[in-house]
């Protein structure tokens, strides 16, 4: 293990993490708020110790994938840890349990809270909080591959541990030109959405934090009523953002080098369309005695899909109230999840298509025992290691999500708040249902749960290995 490269890495992330603070205190020094002080001195001691840190080089430059998987979730650890301390020091979250499960929240792009009144926050916080889910949309580390000057192998197995989906791979010769690559278009799209909600009439300030949170697939919103108190301009704008930001990145690289049939040919995207029409259909008809028109039905059933199945988490309507067949629907788009390399959590459209691709073989090798046919997948032809794979990663996520729905049973919370808590932090959605759903939050669960909720979370965007393998003690001995 090249502890000594991990600790270089770590020090960069605190550094960069030190840099991001200091957008806030420009908010709160726009607003006239004291509590800007607080964030510019953990940002001053975050880039000072970072810097003194990084001047210690490394000469050992062998880096492999397990080192990879420990620096990407000792980052996510160390960025959650340092993140959530402005909320605790300026007392808009006393407890910094309370704080490390919003900040997390914050990061992982879930968008579950604590906070039962969001609009008492003051504008710098209520910016760090949005601004969490734009950092980690995307990455941390994918940012400083695309910022800083580093080169070697290392690169592409801290992409590959970070991003989200099956298989990560290159858009261009160089990781770091491609971490560039989709680093700006995500700056495209983020300034796409800002400046359709500025001309939707909403205010500056209001359409950066909400497009951070929709770009991001976040969730965390200004107002205690998430987005529906906003117009109707305003919300279809954020549903077309939150499914835009659910499709791979990689098809929005194939439209900008023009290779529009590819783009149109993407078997994720085209499954998600489907998968995303279908339960908007089917919600629609489901919950249409309860508006004026069909319109206004089919507008609320696919903000809330798009919404779910995004894992942004954004509502306009307590679903809760909805009837039990349209929840069942949602808790299905929450197991599904958006595509790989999007900026979305859940299983992935990949997998699950993949999954359903090799039922289907496997029932037809039981008829046809003679019969080889190979799964295939975006017009090619899929492995048994990669079938392999995501199998072991569906066999993770279930044994996860059985654990973790006992161990925060202990709090004697109903069975269908406590799995659809752990479905919604695990998936990185955030409302769940029952108590956890729209109108409310996480608050009344203990310190113990929120801490299981908080693993969840980080393990779900990490996509369970990487966090998972920090409990291998055999990662730690000397030679391996």
């Amino acid at each position: 293990m090249n502890y000594s490269m991990i600790f270089y890495i770590l020090s960069s992330v605190l550094t960069f993490e030190g840099v991001f603070l200091l957008l806030p205190c420009i908010v709160a020094l726009i607003y006239g708020e004291s509590q800007g002080l607080i964030y510019l001195g953990v940002a001053a001691a975050s880039i000072i110790l970072g810097s003194i840190a990084r001047l210690k080089k490394t000469e050992n430059k062998v880096f492999y994938s397990k080192e990879g998987f420990v620096t990407v979730s000792l980052s996510w650890i160390v960025i959650s840890l340092v993140g959530a301390l402005p909320f605790y020091l300026t007392g808009e979250i006393p407890s910094y349990i309370d704080a490390v499960f919003e900040t997390v929240s914050g990061f992982t792009t879930t968008g579950a809270s604590i906070l039962s009144d969001i609009e008492v926050l003051s504008k710098c916080t209520a910016f760090w909080r949005c601004f969490t889910h734009w950092i980690g949309g995307m990455g941390v580390l994918v940012l400083i591959l695309a910022l800083l000057p580093i080169s070697g192998s290392y690169n592409m197995h801290l992409m590959r541990a970070e991003s989200p989906g099956p298989s990560v791979g290159k858009l261009v010769p160089k990781v770091r030109n491609t971490a560039k690559m989709l680093y700006g278009i995500y700056i495209v799209i983020t300034s796409a959405e800002i400046i359709s909600l500025v001309l939707a009439g909403m205010p500056l300030y209001d359409s950066m934090t909400l497009s951070f949170a929709t770009v991001g697939t976040g969730g965390f919103a200004l107002l205690n009523s998430s987005i529906a108190s906003y117009n109707l301009s305003v919300q279809l704008i954020i549903t077309l953002f939150m499914l835009v930001c659910s499709i791979n990145f990689n098809v929005y690289y194939l439209i900008y080098a023009r290779k529009f049939k590819d783009a149109l040919h993407n078997e994720e995207m085209r499954s998600f369309l489907i998968i995303v029409l279908s339960i908007t259909v089917l919600i629609t008809i489901n919950i249409r005695s309860g508006f004026e028109n069909i319109f206004a039905a089919f507008q609320t059933a696919l903000f809330q899909v798009a919404s779910i199945i995004s894992t942004t988490g954004f509502a306009t309507a307590d679903f809760n109230l909805w009837p039990e067949f349209s929840k069942a629907l949602l808790i299905f788009a929450m197991f599904v999840g958006a595509c790989a390399g999007s900026t979305g959590g859940g299983l992935k459209v990949s997998r699950f298509v993949i999954l359903v691709k090799a039922v289907k073989n496997e029932i037809t090798s039981i008829i046809h025992p003679r019969c080889v046919k190979k799964v295939h997948f975006e017009g090619k032809s899929i492995s048994d290691n990669m079938i392999k794979a995501v199998l072991s990663y569906l066999a993770a996520y279930v044994f996860i999500v059985a654990v973790s729905f006992v161990l925060i049973s202990i709090d004697n919370f109903d069975a269908g708040t406590n799995f659809s808590a752990v479905m919604a932090t695990f998936n990185n959605i955030g409302p769940g249902i029952g108590m956890v759903g729209p109108t409310g939050n996480y608050g009344a669960y203990s310190n113990f749960s929120k801490i299981v909720l908080v693993f969840d979370m980080l393990v779900g965007r990490l996509e369970i290995f990487p966090m998972l393998i920090l409990f291998s003690p055999r990662i730690y001995k000397k030679g391996i």
